[in-house]
């Protein structure tokens, strides 16, 4: 008889300690997130474009990585990992992850496309296949950075025990 795949004990151990619906919420906000951050660079593109018509994306992307950030901070943080902490440490934090994300993607990406050029028949395509097969290593990879680094609990202090000696 078959079992559904969350019966599985290997997955049940691999998962017990994400709270229900949080990794999904968590991707939800990576959906809206990623449509807001290109919004925002295709805005940032546009205006900056006027001015510096070469050269306007870089400082449109650097500015649209940093709101992108804040605002996928700030819904982490409330709605996701629901935090009350130190929110400039937090957010300092969360750009950490992203961070070594992208240091990650600039090591790993050229290699896959590599691959993916002589192992595949795709070429010009390459690029973007490698891209979107690191999509789901990057969404978790930046889950469990965030819950266990950016947005991770203080540890608990455990009770002392006390020993009388008669």
């Amino acid at each position: 008889m078959l079992r559904k795949l969350s019966d599985h004990p290997i997955l049940q151990r691999l998962f017990s300690h994400i709270p229900p619906g949080q990794f999904l919420r968590y991707l939800l906000v990576g959906v809206w997130n990623t449509a807001f951050g290109y919004a925002t660079f295709v805005l940032f593109v546009f205006l900056l474009s006027r001015r510096w018509p070469r050269y306007g994306y870089i400082p449109g992307g650097l500015l649209s990585s940093v709101l992108s950030i804040t605002v996928a901070f700030f819904a982490y943080k409330w709605l996701i990992f629901k935090t009350h902490g130190d929110y400039l440490k937090e957010w300092l934090r969360c750009v950490v992850v992203y961070s070594s994300n992208i240091a990650i993607g600039l090591v790993v990406l050229p290699i896959l496309v590599f691959l993916l050029r002589h192992m595949t028949t795709i070429d010009q395509k390459a690029p973007y296949v490698g891209a979107a097969l690191m999509t789901g290593f990057n969404a978790i990879y930046n889950f469990l950075g965030h819950k266990k680094f950016s947005f991770r609990s203080a540890p608990q202090a455990q009770p002392e025990t006390v020993t009388t000696v008669i």
